[in-house]
């Protein structure tokens, strides 16, 4: 059995609603300063556009984790 890490974040947009953004394969050990620093790069670096205009402003940001088991089928 196997853990996998997603993590989510959400920015509000220029028109002030909400757009999300999911990063799986995150290593469990990301921290809260990590996760600050990749959404303002985010956010400074203009790279994501929605139908709301782009991202301005952080919003919220979670780290889920998944238990994954592989079976052998033969």
């Amino acid at each position: 059995m196997d853990m996998e890490y997603t993590l989510s974040m959400t920015f509000l947009t220029e028109a002030g609603t909400k757009a999300s953004l999911s990063i799986s394969g995150v290593k469990s050990t990301v921290t809260e300063a990590e996760v600050n620093a990749l959404m303002d790069t985010i956010i400074s670096k203009n790279v994501f556009k929605t139908n709301a205009g782009a991202f301005v402003k952080k919003a919220d940001a979670k780290l889920t984790a998944k238990n994954v088991t592989d079976y052998s089928i033969a």
